[in-house]
């Protein structure tokens, strides 16, 4: 372990030593079920790296539901604990979502916290129809794509303590938000929060209120790797889109289903080079120093490193 300034830095070899007292309830199927498209993983990376994670902040939310009673006992309170809210963040293809599905799963296997929802920041993007009205859809998923106002109310709302919280939906297939659909959070013990954008600092504008999403995250974590590995990945997940959910009729991108490989490649790489590599530049990637803990990634997908802020 290596301390640089106010970060701890552990090596994968180091990191997994931490796990040896924790097991782990995964099985290959459950591996095979939660990873995304173009990010493998395997039991042993779980293993090494998710189980002491997942240990580390069973620790955190633990700490801070001791803190939230003393504090009640002390006020005279007895209003219900809120839900301890994780970020995670990072570029396109780099396998956020991956991780944000393997840590909903293990962290609800411990007894103290068995109901952890996931929400991903893409049910917060702005409709189609409203992206092209504005001239702005070749910048999906740059902050301005998002409806940032029903994303911080949603979370204003989920950190009140209410009972009852939606989140609206969003289709992958059909790339857009589905009209109508919710889904539907109910005081979670653990909330996950994933996506590009979500530790922006507060932007300066006309209103008196100056919030950040990341305002009501207790802990969050940035999925780190170098910018060449995450486009060869997004490339590797265009061609097997292609091959799933792209052959769909109602597929927003059903006119690539068939379309050459060649013409695929050069579409990739210029999506990549126009729209993702511009957004993790400008936007993404200067958010990572704001992150609680950095899981850096090697060139084949595993974590080579962890980075710890100091408390």
């Amino acid at each position: 372990m290596e301390a640089a300034n106010h970060v701890l830095s552990f090596s994968h070899e180091q990191w997994s030593a931490l796990a040896q007292s924790t097991p782990l309830p995964l099985t290959h199927g459950d591996i095979r079920r939660l990873s995304a498209l173009g990010d493998p993983i395997d039991l042993a990376e779980a293993d090494a790296i998710y189980r002491p994670l997942s240990s580390l902040l069973q620790m955190y939310t633990s700490e801070l539901g001791r803190l939230h009673t003393r504090t009640s006992e002390f006020l005279g309170l007895r209003e219900q604990r809120t839900p301890f809210v994780i970020a995670v963040a990072g570029s396109v293809a780099v396998g956020k979502s991956t991780t944000a599905r393997l840590l909903r799963e293990l962290l609800r296997r411990w007894p103290a916290t068995p109901k952890v929802e996931l929400v991903t920041t893409d049910g917060f993007l702005l409709p189609n129809a409203v992206l092209e009205e504005r001239g702005i859809m070749e910048r999906k998923g740059f902050p301005e794509s998002y409806d940032r106002a029903a994303l911080l109310g949603f979370l204003k709302q989920v950190k009140a303590g209410a009972t009852h919280v939606s989140a609206p939906v969003y289709d992958h297939i059909t790339y857009d938000i589905v009209p109508g659909a919710h889904q539907e959070i109910n005081h979670p013990d653990i909330l996950i929060i994933e996506g590009l954008n979500v530790l922006q600092p507060p932007r300066a504008a006309s209103n008196r209120e100056l919030l950040a999403v990341s305002d009501f995250f207790d802990i969050s974590i940035y999925v780190d790797a170098a910018a060449e590995d995450i486009e060869r990945w997004y490339l590797e997940r265009i061609f097997k889109l292609r091959e799933l959910a792209f052959t769909k009729p109602e597929a927003y991108f059903y006119k690539f289903a068939f379309m050459p490989d060649e013409e695929i490649s050069d579409y990739a790489h210029d999506v990549w080079s126009t729209v993702n590599l511009p957004n993790l530049i400008e936007n993404i990637e200067p958010t990572r120093s704001r992150a609680d803990i950095v899981l850096r990634k090697g060139s084949d997908h595993t974590i080579s490193e962890v980075l710890l802020r100091k408390l």
